[in-house]
């Protein structure tokens, strides 16, 4: 019985190590499906979720599930320390509760008790392990509590540096795309600013975005869950807006590479799969159209009147069809699982940004406002470049 309880211990504190050691020091995808850390957040995930759906005002809604990333990592780590503290207790109890107490009587409490003041390194001294044995014990169990606590110490520095560049990005496609992103609004943008060669260059940083998305959430899943500082922003948006873009680039815009933005479609796309497979979540087949064939054409509409001339030859609209079944049954999914609203394909008619917004007003000044300004204000700008050092210019 002693032997078999001994066992028991020293399996769950394996457990335990080996999941710390995959979910913070392995740099790579676990593709184990059993695993004690994905078995917490499917059992904690479900019903947060839930209740969250229960909360009708968004803001309200969103500010629950902001706080699940967070939380679930503190529950995690509680639970990897009670395992082990568990785990101990059970070895001091197999050897015998070899231990000295001071009027304290012996058992599995005292054993429990002696391994949590062990594991903490709190050195109480009202209990004491007595023989070599269960010495060693106390010695390995009080060095694994020092190498958890310098392992999250480590372990959460990563997790926001991570974070940190993801929101960057997302917030910078705010001023560039609207709020929430859409395709068609990042397009009108840079055309009507004259710069819609600057989209070749903004695709690229994406695919390095998308890029560095691939690798840090794969890697530390829970990302995953963190949600944006906004409550109409998020990763997964981001990342379906430029999906989107890429694809309407790809069938053929006058004027704009297609190269850049095959090679942004493919990172996009390579994250958006595997992060699916993260979360075992099955493509979404039917889960209804983002854009249906009469959206297409007000949407080719809407740009040519921006002057952005969407390629309408044979075949244009199956290769777009084509392109968006390669993720859309993806983002469809991951939306759903994580609550996170998926951008629409058209622009809004009248679109406020984050940027026109504070707790006290709504800026009316909106992107053409803004441009006018710049135009009226560059003849100014020009003569004071080219006045002559040492001029006088009478007006």
């Amino acid at each position: 019985m002693h032997l078999l309880v001994g066992l028991s211990g020293a399996l769950l504190i394996l457990i335990v190590l080996w999941e710390a050691f995959e979910t913070i020091v392995l740099p790579r995808r676990v593709t184990r499906r059993v695993r004690l850390t994905r078995v917490i957040y499917r059992s904690t995930w479900a019903p947060w979720s839930s209740v969250a759906r229960l909360i009708k005002r968004k803001k309200r809604r969103e500010a629950f599930l902001g706080f699940f990333g967070p939380l679930s990592l503190l529950f995690l780590l509680t639970i990897w320390a009670v395992g082990l503290v568990f785990g101990f207790a059970l070895i001091h109890w197999a050897v015998g509760s070899r231990i000295g107490s001071l009027g304290v009587p012996s058992g599995f409490g005292t054993d429990l008790y002696m391994s949590g003041t062990t594991f903490f390194t709190l050195g109480l001294g009202d209990v004491v392990p007595i023989g070599s044995l269960a010495r060693s014990v106390t010695v390995v169990e009080a060095g694994m509590g020092i190498g958890l606590l310098a392992l999250v110490i480590g372990y959460f520095p990563v997790l926001y540096q991570a974070f940190s560049r993801r929101e960057v990005r997302i917030a910078m496609l705010d001023a560039r795309a609207g709020t929430p992103p859409t395709a068609g609004e990042l397009l009108r943008r840079h055309r009507e600013g004259d710069n819609i060669n600057a989209l070749e260059e903004l695709l690229r940083d994406w695919e390095n975005w998308s890029a560095d998305l691939l690798e840090s959430h794969l890697s530390y899943p829970v990302l995953c869950f963190f949600r944006s500082q906004h409550d109409n922003q998020s990763w997964l948006a981001a990342l379906s807006t430029v999906l989107d873009t890429c694809s309407l680039v790809m069938i053929g815009i006058d004027g704009v590479p297609k190269w850049q933005a095959q090679l942004t479609f493919k990172m996009a796309r390579h994250a958006v799969v595997d992060l699916a497979q993260v979360f075992n979540a099955s493509p979404v087949k039917d889960g209804g159209e983002r854009l249906s064939l009469e959206e297409l054409e007000q949407l080719r509409a809407i740009l040519a009147q921006a002057g952005v001339v969407l390629q309408n030859e044979t075949g244009a609209d199956k290769s777009l069809i084509d392109l968006r079944a390669m993720y859309e049954p993806y983002v469809k999914v991951l939306s759903e699982y994580l609550m996170m609203p998926l951008p629409p394909w058209l622009p809004k008619a009248k679109v406020v940004d984050n940027w026109q917004t504070s707790a006290w007003e709504v800026t009316s000044a909106g992107p053409d406002s803004i441009r006018k300004c710049m135009l009226r204000n560059a003849p100014a700008e020009a003569a004071r470049v080219a006045k002559p050092s040492g001029t006088t210019v009478l007006d």
